[in-house]
């Protein structure tokens, strides 16, 4: 099976995000129903490396901290936007948990990590440039949520796009 680890936001941070999608320039796009910061995705799993992860992520010892929203993005670039996404900050924090993670299931550094929440997957943009100039034009506000507990996600494909459901949770 499909695994990521991700942390959750609240139901306050998901209605701002909802709002703000709706905010989005026209694009062929598919809007993200479900929203989490994939701290790192582990590809496809066995039953026995799955048992391990849990195991590794039952030592992964963080404090609680406060997240917020900041600017929205795109990836890869303004030039090739194939997602649309709102930062998270603090940055330091975040990483700092990516990092823990890497470590405890002995993982190589991904060292392009950005802290982000995927709003829309980006199949074609007729004008690129009006695109980024409306999406520059949506304002953000900060919504701070707490960050708790971080889950271990499988993820399901399907021809409406990815399912995901929490396997473990860990605080």
């Amino acid at each position: 099976m499909r695994l990521f680890i991700a942390f959750d936001v609240s139901d306050d941070a998901k209605e701002y995000i909802r709002q703000i999608q709706k905010k989005l320039p026209d694009s062929k796009s598919n809007l993200t129903k479900e929203f989490h910061l994939t701290l790192r995705f582990l590809g496809e799993c066995d039953e026995n490396e799955t048992k391990k992860i849990i195991d590794g992520l039952k030592k992964v010892k963080f404090n609680k901290f406060k997240a917020k929203t900041t600017e929205l993005g795109v990836f890869p670039s303004e030039d090739f936007i194939r997602v649309v996404w709102i930062g998270l900050e603090p940055k330091d924090k975040i990483i700092e948990l990516k990092n823990k993670i890497e470590k405890e299931l002995n993982l190589t550094k991904d060292e392009r990590f950005h802290p982000h929440i995927t709003l829309a997957r980006i199949k074609f943009v007729k004008n690129k440039q009006d695109y980024i100039k409306q999406l520059k034009s949506i304002k953000t506000k900060e919504i701070e949520f707490d960050v708790k507990s971080i889950k271990l996600y499988k993820s399901e494909l399907t021809p409406k796009g990815a399912v995901h459901g929490a396997l473990d949770e860990f605080k």
